[in-house]
């Protein structure tokens, strides 16, 4: 004898299932409301201002897109061309630098140097701000332990410019590549190496036909991640250089205090809207060379 549903049963069935999963929804609700608070308030926030004019006089606020304009010339232009510019070439040396030595992790037969090394790798790629200033000032300043002792000031060296903010920043940098490329590097197959070799391919040959093509996506990600931390990075370079390296997080800071000109708080809200959109041009690649790098490395 054959069961037969009715559209009662169908509708109780449908019904227990909602009732199923409405625990799970409920558990998100906290989630989107914290970043409805947390996020989304500032943003708005900042839309706002970026977007508003007040005038001194009256005291009356208007929508208008000179901060906008004010933040793409001049002196704010030059910060954030300093900014693209310091954060590109510091991703790109420390992406150069992080492959080969997460790739010596990778190979390596020893479980403890390869835990040792991404352990290092973690806390490194976290330490900045204030301490990692301070640790560099006392090493390579001009009265550091290094830079007098090699006498490093007599051959042109000075930290507190451009190449010294480069060589601090690849000091998380380069730990933040190998935490990145490390999984994509595990994701190689032994069988690729193995046939490219029985087919009398070399070991540059190997990798230059086979093993970059397929990391490419996952190292343009890791060079766009690297990209994103090195440019909203703050307390390390105020820290060290202050306004000896034009850079468009140092500008908002005085802009907002009121450092150079007084009531430029707008223009600063008009720059960190700059840089969310400098932020989301960097993800929109991110995420698409993620996902297919992914795709190569699960097929």
């Amino acid at each position: 004898m054959t069961a037969t549903l009715t559209r009662a049963d169908v509708a109780s069935a449908a019904s227990q299932k909602r009732r199923r999963r409405a625990p799970g929804w409920l558990a998100v609700v906290p989630l989107l409301a914290f970043t409805a608070v947390a996020f989304g308030l500032p943003a708005v926030a900042m839309l706002n201002g970026a977007f508003t004019v007040k005038d001194p006089a009256s005291g009356t606020s208007s929508y208008t897109a000179s901060n906008l304009s004010d933040s793409l010339q001049g002196p704010y232009l030059t910060a954030l061309l300093g900014s693209v510019k310091l954060s590109a070439l510091s991703a790109l040396i420390a992406a150069v630098l992080g492959l080969p030595l997460a790739q010596a992790v990778v190979s390596s037969r020893s479980r403890a140097l390869r835990e040792a090394v991404l352990t290092a790798s973690g806390v490194l790629a976290n330490f900045g701000g204030v301490p990692l200033a301070f640790a560099f000032v006392a090493t390579l300043g001009n009265a550091g332990v290094l830079t007098v002792r090699l006498h490093l000031a007599d051959h042109g060296w000075d930290l507190y410019s451009f190449w010294g903010l480069v060589l601090v920043y690849l000091y998380f940098l380069i730990p933040l590549m190998v935490l990145t490329i490390t999984p994509a590097l595990d994701g190689l197959r032994a069988q690729w190496r193995e046939a490219a070799l029985n087919n009398g391919a070399t070991g540059p040959q190997y990798w230059r036909f086979v093993a970059l093509p397929v990391l490419a996506p996952s190292l343009l990600g890791g060079l766009v991640l690297l990209f994103g931390s090195a440019f909203a990075a703050y307390a390390t370079a105020a820290a060290m250089v202050g306004s000896a390296v034009p850079l468009v997080t140092l500008q908002i800071a005085d802009a907002l205090s009121g450092n150079v000109l007084v009531g430029q708080e707008n223009v600063a809200l008009a720059l960190s809207l700059d840089m969310v959109l400098v932020a989301g041009a960097v993800m929109a690649v991110y995420l698409p060379l993620q996902r297919r790098s992914a795709r190569w490395l699960d097929a």
